[in-house]
């Protein structure tokens, strides 16, 4: 290469990471406020709410407007993003104004600001407003006796991120309004009213069993044979009470202890320094875990307990959740480390899941299911409860504004988590799929020197693939990675990154991840060449051009080389904008084609089409045209490419001087005159190294064979000849033997 081109790129980096470091260290930090009084001049309250003619003061407790008419309060009015913090795929919330009327129904609904970009130049604005619209008469009450299911969920295509965003919006932000204004009947929201506690990691632990069960560090429930069977008796089922538990009344049904083991200071008291620490090894954030120790008669884990099943037995309960235990969730202790503990017969850890939201702070109760088989398959039941509650000593006060604001931005933080959860459950077909591609283009890289052995091979490879990626990537799953998308995480870095945004797109998160990784081993290559669906378009319909004789345009190499810094100056210009305005960015980043091209199926403005349509129809003369000089996209990822640990491409020194079939044949005109292969520019095709191999193109590979054919046909004439020539083959004979 060049090098006054390597010092372009070099310096051409080096820029942009001066820019980026510039804005990332000057720019605030976004600080939340109330929207409702910036934005509700925005919309007329009869365009919000049918018959309404004016809202009242806003109130000063909560950030809602009444909405009135005659005077009369019909509905309350608020913006969702006062209320929660899910942010759309731009990484900023969507502004949207609700009315909620007294019975906690949504009486109106309108779209207000937004950052979407797919939104701001794609999908037309009216069909998002009427979306949101039709929201108006969502039942809230319902939608909490459901868990926020109870209404179908209509999506645009090419918007699903951006509908979901505003429909988590809608559906959690009334809700909240709802249950603090007390409509439809709905109870306020648990928050701390007075002093509320916390773990005290300082706490001190029990010196002994005695002081455990003295102070309620360890809770026991103790039944004997009598109880129990006088318990079946009462009944009233003559089967129960004919098949009683043999033994003496006063014998020991059960007795079983429970603690609240990651509790630090009592799991080190239970278990030890070193079990304590696998225990903490074991759980994960938000995970918790009880010791259930037992003896007697009966088993709390039950004899029919199967690996990989559910204990039946017992069953935690706190408040309206219960937790039941299974074997990922169980592991058994050998011995209790406290001095002065009984011998038990059973000894387990159970584990307490994240998602089941326990509070250990909280009081809560294990129930023993006790069963008696009264027939063949049919069994009677009665639960006992062992009731724990954590002594105080474990914990300590906190203030009732900073538990209400740690419970408010715990619940917030779930429910954005549950979102993008729900989101990767919804597309696990589409995650599968997309994984499939990544292992199968992987391996074909590892193992290129294989696939390329055959023209037709690769080529049916090639070909299939890209249309893969086309169909089911670009037209189906929207999975069309852009230069937004690092203006966004731009955005995000400058005013707060937060994961949220990104986690709520499962392909372009994990395309993205996957081309962090390509680069370093392949270039750019990888995702320009195989996986971006708008170059997939670009080669298909040249290779379709190609079938029908379409005349193929080279350029020369002066022109071609000088072209290259175009996508590199649109994506130093586009990066400036983002500095000043992100909106406007987004905006003149329509240079990519992909909105109207994969995105929306070309379902746009004629300008957009147009435009699209016009460099497909030069990339059917000038193969991958847009690739090669106008993308924006490609030269970002091409500046960090730069850092590629390997060379996985196989030259010959003839390769230049004085071969170019390879220059000649490169579809982007990606090797130089002289024989390098541009990593910046190259599209990871492999037709190079299927010329590599070619035993009817490469000089170098046919010389290689003319010289094997050479030699052989000169073994072959020196057989014949001492086989029609026996002297000479004695004589021979005799000069190797010496004589």
């Amino acid at each position: 290469m060049p090098r006054p081109y390597h010092q372009f790129v070099r310096h051409l980096y080096a820029l942009v990471l001066a820019m980026a470091a510039v804005f990332i260290a000057a720019s605030p930090v976004a600080a939340q406020s109330p929207h409702l009084a910036a934005l509700i001049d925005d919309v007329p309250a009869g365009t919000l709410v049918e018959g309404a003619d004016s809202y009242g003061p806003i109130r000063s407790d909560l950030p809602v407007s009444p909405v009135l008419k005659g005077g009369e309060t019909i509905a309350w009015a608020f913006i969702t993003s006062d209320f929660v913090g899910t942010t759309g795929y731009s990484g900023k919330p969507i502004h949207v104004m609700v009315a909620v009327d007294a019975e906690a129904k949504v009486a109106g609904v309108r779209l207000v600001k937004h950052s979407e970009p797919i939104v701001l130049i794609g999908i037309p604005e009216a069909k998002m407003r009427g979306l949101t619209a039709d929201y108006a008469g969502l039942d809230l009450v319902a939608e909490v006796e459901a868990g926020g299911t109870a209404h179908d969920l209509e999506i645009i295509s090419g918007a699903t991120v951006t509908v979901m965003v505003i429909d988590d919006s809608i559906v959690r932000s009334g809700i909240k309004v709802a249950r603090a204004l007390h409509l439809g009947g709905l109870a306020s929201e648990a928050t701390p009213g007075g002093p509320t506690r916390e773990l005290d990691p300082d706490a001190a632990a029990p010196a002994d069993w005695v002081e455990a069960e003295g102070d309620g560090t360890v809770r026991r429930l103790t039944l004997d044979i009598g109880q129990v069977n006088e318990a079946f008796a009462a009944l009233d089922d003559p089967r129960a009470a004919a098949r009683p538990v043999t033994g003496d009344p006063g014998d020991t049904f059960i007795d079983m202890h429970a603690t609240l083991i990651s509790v630090p200071a009592i799991g080190r008291a239970m278990l030890g320094d070193a079990e304590y620490a696998n225990l903490e090894a074991w759980l994960e954030e938000g995970e918790h875990a009880i010791l259930v120790a037992g003896r007697g008669h009966y088993s709390f884990k039950g004899s029919g307990y199967v690996r990989g099943g559910i204990f039946d037995r017992i069953v935690l309960v706190q408040d309206d959740a219960s937790v039941r235990f299974r074997d990922r969730g169980h592991r058994r202790l050998g011995e209790v480390a406290l001095p002065g503990a009984p011998d038990f017969t059973e000894l387990d850890i159970f584990k307490i899941p994240a998602d089941a939201s326990f509070d250990p702070t909280e009081p809560w109760r294990l129930q023993l299911l006790v069963q008696r088989e009264v027939g063949a398959l049919e069994r009677l039941f009665i639960t006992y409860d062992l009731g724990y509650r954590l002594p105080d000593r474990f914990t300590s006060m906190i203030a009732p504004a900073a538990a209400a604001a740690a419970q408010n931005g715990e619940a917030e933080a779930a429910a954005q988590a549950q979102l993008w959860k729900r989101i990767w459950r919804d597309k696990t077909v589409e995650i599968a799929v997309l994984v499939g591609m990544l292992t199968v283009l992987t391996s074909a890289f590892f193992f290129q020197s294989f696939l390329t052995r055959s023209d037709r091979w690769t080529i049916w490879f090639r070909m299939s693939f890209l249309t893969l990626t086309l169909v089911f990537l670009g037209w189906y799953a929207n999975a069309q990675l852009s230069v937004v998308n690092l203006m966004a995480l731009t955005s995000s870095l400058a005013t707060g990154f937060s994961w949220q945004a990104f986690l709520l797109d499962p392909l372009t998160f994990i395309l993205w991840f996957s081309v962090a990784a390509a680069l370093l081993f392949w270039g750019r290559g990888a995702y320009c060449g195989w996986l971006c669906p708008f170059g997939a378009l670009q080669e298909l319909t040249n290779r379709i051009a190609r079938w029908f004789k379409v005349p193929q345009w080279s350029l020369p190499w002066g022109l071609h080389e000088r072209l290259w810094p175009i996508k590199y100056m649109i994506f130093l210009g586009l990066f400036a904008v983002t500095l000043a305005s992100i909106d406007r960015a987004e905006q003149l980043a329509e240079v990519e084609p992909f909105k109207t091209a994969i995105v929306l199926k070309f379902d746009r403005a004629w300008p957009f089409v147009l435009y699209a349509l016009v460099l497909l129809g030069i990339g059917l003369f000038v193969e991958r045209f847009y690739c090669r000089y106008l993308c924006p996209l490609g030269a970002a990822l091409a500046i960090p490419a730069r850092l590629r640990m390997f060379d996985w491409l196989k030259r010959y020194r003839e390769c230049g001087n004085p071969c170019q079939t390879c220059a000649n044949e490169c579809m982007v005109q990606a090797i130089h005159p002289t024989g390098e292969i541009n990593p910046n520019e190259c599209l990871n095709c492999m037709h190079c190294q299927v010329l590599y191999q070619s035993e009817t193109k490469c000089p170098v590979v046919i010389r290689r064979l003319k010289r094997r054919e050479t030699a052989a046909a000169s073994a072959a004439s020196l057989d014949r000849a001492l086989q029609n020539h026996p002297n000479l083959k004695k004589g021979q004979q005799n000069v190797g033997t010496g004589i």
